[in-house]
């Protein structure tokens, strides 16, 4: 601060003297006052200056120290003129004290300008927020988890399932292990039975309300079980996808389904696997619902040879599709509208049957892999390396045609290859099919089968029949000629036990003279025998069944007890014949016919045959006649494939989830079910896919070489890729 120029020294000391010095002295009073008054002024106007500052200073929004605020008060309580400097004083030593502390506490409250402010006040509602979408995310995952039933409200009322429940389901699941052992399923399902019934006073196996009926409640352990195994799964929100094995990508069901029909025989050989599965091809696509496919094996020119009659060759595929609907068209009487496709195959002499060589899945479109139906699935996947049926096509329906463990027992170590092949058979129908028909009792009992004859007669043997039955209601002789037998000459088609009937009681039939038609690998040992032994037995050449030469006869004699169902039986009974055969399970569907006569010994044969002489067979009934018609096999057919529930619910029903409507209510196990056997299913068809890939294991158990691939002849012959392209190598 500028200096005020007071003199401090004493009056006298200052004056000097008497009334001169007073003089001087109001002189000099005068001037010193008019000094500080310009002093005074001068910091007057500096000190507004700095007040000006400070009040502009202060009156920003900035908190200020306590110090600064004393200075304000006391600034702006003072005149504009004079300035109290003992307030400004006493504000200095009121906080000289404080000093330091009042610039730490400025400087702290400095930092916090509106600015600071701001932000910590939007981060404090940034957490306020996050606070909140986490609080509200946990309450809509909590809602979700409770949408999707993973806490049902049901689950208190299902009790827990026990030990004795968990065992019984387990038992039940190891069905495929048990058919693999050779364990009866009857002693499986007592032991189901009596875990189930200790605990069936104490909880009750149905989910549903007591107002609500069931379709599922009977007697059946195991379906209860299942029920039960069900409810509690639902209760708690659990719903099985689908298995480790299965693929996924399937044909998507449309309005017009697809039936593929595989077999393992094409015309012109006339065996049941080639005339069967034409005549079913041709009734199935009458229905307007689905397109149909028969897809049979091609054959090199050198295979065509061995198999087809009369040396019998075709240069294209083309070529014999033009014969098989002519021979078909010829005897079903109408126009046939299906597809006809081929897959390359080979023959084998050692079996008399045809392999396919490659994977014969491939050569039906995708697009088209709606429905299968595999015609004797055993052989066509006995060496089959390609893709799983099951994985490929919605649903898939197996027919056996063929006993060939009976076959494979009549030879050289029969018992071990037998075995062998009894476990493969159920190997493959556990892996390959949904479900499977079995045409007689006498096939190998598979897993998923059942017992139903498909499979009706040529309709030309039924107008044979009404022929000859309104011949005799005219009174005309019908029946000309006595018995016959006619069937392919190899020793497993009956002919050793025929044989054997009629050396046994050569005396008992004689006078009784009978017919044999046919060819096989076997005539000149069946015809030496009979020569050697002198039965009357007359052999013809093989022909067919609908010649008119056959017409005449009136007893049709049928020893074989291989035969699976016989098609000549059901052919002779359509023509209004007698016809005698041996009580045997391939024989329990012409039971209910008047004219079938069975017998259980060689004695009861002979009693038989004679009766048959005696006196004419009895007309067919209408309903008889239907029931061997193939409009009735075929509608059995659907009936017992579930193929009409699949055809007629294409969104509801599926081979795995079964049938029903949308809107049903009512539990469907496998909704919520996880099933050990589709595990085990899946892992037995890796296990055969792998088995498979190795030529040299394929060798081992009796392939034909080559047959992983097919050769650069089917694929001349079916215009295809050649293997090597089809199928490159890339490593392992």
């Amino acid at each position: 601060m500028a200096s005020y120029g007071v003199d401090t020294r004493p009056a006298a000391a200052a004056g000097g003297g008497g009334g001169g010095g007073s003089a001087a002295a109001a002189a000099g009073e005068g001037g010193a006052l008019s000094f500080l008054s310009r002093g005074l002024r001068e910091d007057l106007r500096l000190i507004r200056a700095r007040a000006g500052e400070l009040e502009t200073f202060l009156s920003a929004p900035v908190p200020e120290p306590e110090l600064f605020a004393r200075l304000r008060r006391a600034y702006s309580s003072s005149a504009r003129t004079r300035l109290d400097l003992s307030a400004i004083g006493k504000a200095f030593e009121t906080d000289v004290g404080r000093t330091t502390r009042a610039r730490w506490r400025w400087e702290e409250e400095a930092e916090e300008w509106e600015p600071i402010r701001m932000v910590k006040a939007r981060l404090r509602e940034l957490e306020r927020r996050r606070q909140g979408q986490t609080t509200d995310m946990l309450h809509k995952v909590k809602l979700s988890l409770k949408s999707m039933s993973f806490a049902s409200e049901a689950s208190e009322e299902v009790p827990p399932l026990d030990l004795g429940e968990l065992l019984a389901y387990f038992l039940k699941q190891s069905g495929p292990l048990f058919d693999q052992l050779g364990i009866k399923r009857d002693v499986c399902d007592k032991l189901v039975e009596s875990l189930c019934s200790k605990r069936k006073d104490h909880l009750t196996y149905n989910s549903f309300p007591a107002s609500e009926p069931s379709d599922f409640s009977n007697d059946n352990a195991g379906n209860e079980l299942d029920l039960r195994i069900a409810s509690v799964l639902q209760s708690t929100g659990h719903n099985y996808e689908g298995g480790f094995w299965n693929d996924g990508h399937k044909y998507e069901t449309a309005d017009k389904r697809h039936v593929a029909i595989v077999t393992t025989a094409s015309l012109p050989w006339m065996t049941g696997t080639a005339v069967n599965p034409l005549f079913r091809a041709a009734y199935l696509s009458k229905s307007s619902k689905q397109d149909v496919t028969l897809v049979v094996p091609w054959l090199c020119k050198s295979d065509q040879e061995l198999v087809y009659p009369n040396s019998m060759t075709f240069s294209s595929p083309q070529e014999q599709e033009t014969y098989m609907r002519n021979w078909l068209e010829e005897r079903v009487g109408f126009k046939t509208d299906f597809k006809i496709s081929f897959y390359p195959g080979k023959f084998q002499k050692e079996r008399r049957s045809i392999i396919p060589a490659g994977d014969t899945s491939q050569f039906i479109p995708s697009k088209e892999a709606d429905i299968a139906i595999l015609e004797e699935p055993e052989h066509l996947n006995w060496y089959h390396h390609g893709k799983r049926w099951t994985d490929k096509f919605n649903h898939v329906v197996g027919v056996v045609h063929t006993n060939y463990l009976e076959y494979i027992k009549r030879e050289n170590n029969g018992a071990i290859q037998a075995f062998f092949v009894k476990h493969i058979n159920n190997m493959v129908a556990r892996a390959y099919c949904h479900k499977v028909l079995r045409l007689s009792g006498a096939t190998q009992d598979l897993p998923k089968s059942m017992i139903c004859n498909v499979h009706g007669v040529n309709p030309k043997f039924l107008e044979v029949g009404d022929r000859i039955a309104a011949e005799r209601e005219s009174g005309q002789q019908s029946f000309s000629k006595g018995a016959y037998f006619l069937g392919k000459m190899v020793w497993a088609k009956g002919y050793r036990e025929l044989i054997d009937l009629f050396a046994k009681h050569k005396s008992d039939l004689e006078g009784f003279k009978l017919d044999i038609y046919g060819n096989g690998e076997d005539s000149h040992e069946v015809q030496s025998a009979a020569k050697k032994l002198n039965l009357n037995l007359n052999f013809h050449k093989g022909r067919d069944h609908a010649d008119d030469s056959l017409h005449g006869y009136k007893v049709f004699i049928n020893p074989s007890i291989s035969d699976v169902l016989c098609t000549a039986t059901a052919e002779a009974l359509a023509m209004g014949k007698f016809v005698v055969c041996a009580d045997h399970p391939s024989n329990d569907f012409f039971r209910s016919f008047p004219n079938c006569l069975t017998y259980k010994t060689s004695d009861d044969f002979v009693a038989k045959v004679k009766e048959a002489m005696a006196r004419d067979p009895q007309p067919l009934t209408a309903e008889q006649r239907y029931n061997l018609s193939w409009e009735a096999a075929t509608q059995r057919f659907m009936e017992h494939s579930e193929l009409d529930k699949v055809l007629s619910n294409n969104s509801d029903c599926t081979s795995t989830t079964g049938c029903g409507k949308s809107g049903d209510s009512k539990l469907k196990k496998s909704a919520s079910l996880p099933n050990m056997s589709d595990m085990v299913d899946g892992g037995l068809a890796f296990a055969h896919y792998c088995f498979t890939g190795s030529e040299l294991l394929r060798l081992s158990t009796g392939a034909i070489p080559g047959t992983l691939n097919y050769n650069k002849q089917h694929s001349l012959d079916l215009h295809l890729l050649p293997p090597q392209v089809q199928n490159p190598i890339y490593g392992w």
